[in-house]
């Protein structure tokens, strides 16, 4: 199963993908996509010469519970960041916690496991991108703000209208992003919380510590999924 290595194509351009798997010298991958898979690409994908390939779906099988009651209409991200936080937090404090996952990017998704080892589901707000447009294209006046340099706005409110905008949403996005960490604290007080996606945000002491961040949280479940796929080709 080594080496590991990954790689994030956007868009339906797979330009690079056999080069990148001729490099590698892989004897299997697994391929995740919240778009549609056409029959091209998955000629391309099987044109790398990589002799298993297993795409992940809801069928597919998984180390974790998954109890969310609509399995196929769970992105395939989500349930992977999901899975990768879940073993991350097993090497911090060396069990299995209760785990919160953060993902900040076009949508703001909440994905909870237990200590169990069990998905229980989540939430989806929209992103921070997706806030300052919908004040532009569902007003009349308001302007299409985007967010302040280094994502971080000083004070707590705006003295016009693009910082107004700007405390808004930011600020926003902020105080709900505690509000949920605070409400699963209070049920799992020994919670720990990962935090991707692309956007930053400067968070209360009280929450701060007991957040970890980490860009490569689907990446990495998707490598527990494969070897755990393979772990149970070899036991049968």
């Amino acid at each position: 199963m080594q080496p590991t290595a990954f790689l994030r194509l956007e868009g339906h351009n797979l330009t690079g993908l056999k080069e990148f798997a001729t490099e590698w010298d892989f004897d299997a991958c697994i391929v995740s996509s919240t778009a549609i898979i056409t029959d091209e690409m998955k000629q391309q994908i099987a044109d790398t010469g990589i002799e298993h390939i297993y795409y992940f779906s809801s069928d597919t099988p998984i180390p974790i519970r998954n109890l969310y009651s609509t399995p196929k209409t769970l992105g395939p991200d989500r349930l992977a960041a999901a899975i990768g936080a879940y073993y991350e937090g097993y090497e911090l404090e060396g069990k299995h916690i209760p785990i919160l996952i953060i993902d900040s990017g076009s949508a703001i998704t909440y994905d909870f496991v237990n200590e169990a080892g069990e998905y229980l589901g989540g939430n989806i707000s929209p992103g921070v991108e997706m806030r300052f447009r919908a004040l532009h294209e569902f007003t009349a006046k308001l302007p299409h703000i985007h967010a302040p340099k280094g994502q971080s706005t000083e004070g707590f409110m705006g003295d016009s209208t693009e910082t107004a905008i700007q405390h808004g949403v930011m600020d926003g996005v902020r105080h709900e992003i505690e509000g949920f960490i605070c409400q699963f604290m209070s049920k799992y007080p020994n919670l720990c919380v990962f935090l991707t996606g692309g956007d930053k945000f400067d968070f209360e002491e009280q929450v701060k510590n007991r957040i970890f961040a980490d860009k490569f949280l689907v990446s990495k479940g998707l490598n527990i999924i494969l070897q755990h796929i393979y772990q149970r080709k070899y036991d049968k």
